[in-house]
């Protein structure tokens, strides 16, 4: 009988110190995860210093508690998966030194793994991958869409220009007073609202896929301070309304086409924002009635980060024999299509 295979995931590329531990690339064993959220509220956004604290921290209790929930020792994982960036490089250095540590100590294969690739694979903890297949990749620091003609291999055929749609989504919240993280409840006030601000979207060159959000981010401030100034008030829900209604429409359309020009079989949602009800909701629809592709949303649990989806993606990169060693470093801009393999 052929033996489970069991990969330990550990993230910790910005304010969330996860470790988790998958079977066979599919199954989740343990995923633990500890927010620092409050942490960062304060201060409207996360100190990379504090970041960096805390996951010193709490990295030995959150890979203990991880061994507990799996009912796992360490000799019984097959290999260590981490996250060498992008990320935050004190924050990504916690990871992987630990991960390092581990692996030296319990004489394991060390993996590295793409913050955005383990984003991705989160999707195959739902449902296997079917290629080819693109990615619409939507967090705090990454708005791309990526094309994947098989496991591993990762092309990027659109990528944000400025803010991500995540950084626009806290950087609107700001404007309106709402706490931090800002993209929660720019979703929540926008259900409340109608899109009754006429606001911008970047639609760039014809048949670009890449993304712009600073200037609709610039057009929600002004509208504030414009109406700030001639003493009008605007209903804050539906700014919100607005707002998420010109990224979605953005990111919507773009994605449906790249759909129809790539002629892929699964179209798959990844990263933070994907918890974004108006942006699944959005998505549901406008797939509906393509019955030649699936879409795949992750649950809320997968969307931010977490281990899991690391030890998904550290799953496919262990069997396609990438491994890494002890000098293995964190890297704050690595670019995802360095890891086809």
């Amino acid at each position: 009988m052929k033996k489970d295979q069991l990969i330990l995931g550990i993230e910790t590329s910005c304010d969330e110190t996860a470790v988790a531990i998958i079977k066979n690339g599919r199954e989740i064993t343990a995923n633990v995860v500890a927010s620092q959220i409050e942490s960062h509220k304060r201060f409207g956004g996360v100190v990379p210093e504090i970041a960096s604290r805390h996951h010193v921290e709490q990295i030995t209790v959150v890979i203990e508690e991880a061994l507990k929930q799996a009912n796992l020792s360490f000799a019984e994982i097959d290999a260590v998966a981490v996250t060498e960036g992008p990320g935050l490089v004190g924050a990504l250095l916690i990871g992987v030194n630990a991960a390092k540590a581990l692996a030296f100590a319990h004489n394991k294969p060390l993996v590295p793994v793409h913050h955005i690739a383990g984003h991705i694979y989160a999707n195959r903890l739902v449902t296997e991958l079917k290629f080819p297949l693109l990615a619409l990749v939507v967090s705090g620091g990454h708005t791309e869409l990526v094309y994947m003609k098989e496991h591993g291999q990762f092309e990027v055929i659109g990528e944000t220009r400025d803010d991500a749609a995540g950084e626009a989504y806290d950087k609107v919240a700001r404007t309106l007073n709402l706490p931090y993280p800002g993209g929660p409840h720019i979703d929540r006030l926008a259900h409340e609202g109608s899109p009754t601000i006429d606001l911008p979207r970047a639609w760039l060159e014809e048949g670009s896929y890449d993304f712009s959000f600073s200037g609709l981010k610039s057009a929600v401030i002004n509208t504030v301070h414009n109406a700030e100034q001639r003493g009008e008030t605007i209903a804050p829900e539906n700014l919100a309304a607005s707002f998420q209604e010109s990224v979605i429409d953005v990111l919507v359309t773009k994605t449906v086409r790249a759909v129809a020009e790539y002629g892929v079989n699964q179209i798959l949602l990844a990263g933070g924002v994907a918890a974004n009800k108006g942006l699944r909701a959005a998505l549901e629809k406008a797939f509906s009635d393509k019955v030649d592709v699936e879409l795949v949303i992750p649950p809320l649990s997968l969307c931010t980060d977490n281990a899991a989806m690391i030890a998904a993606a550290g799953s496919v990169m262990f069997e396609k024999g990438i491994r890494a060693d002890l000098s293995l470093n964190a890297i704050p801009g690595l670019d995802i299509e360095t890891y086809n393999t």
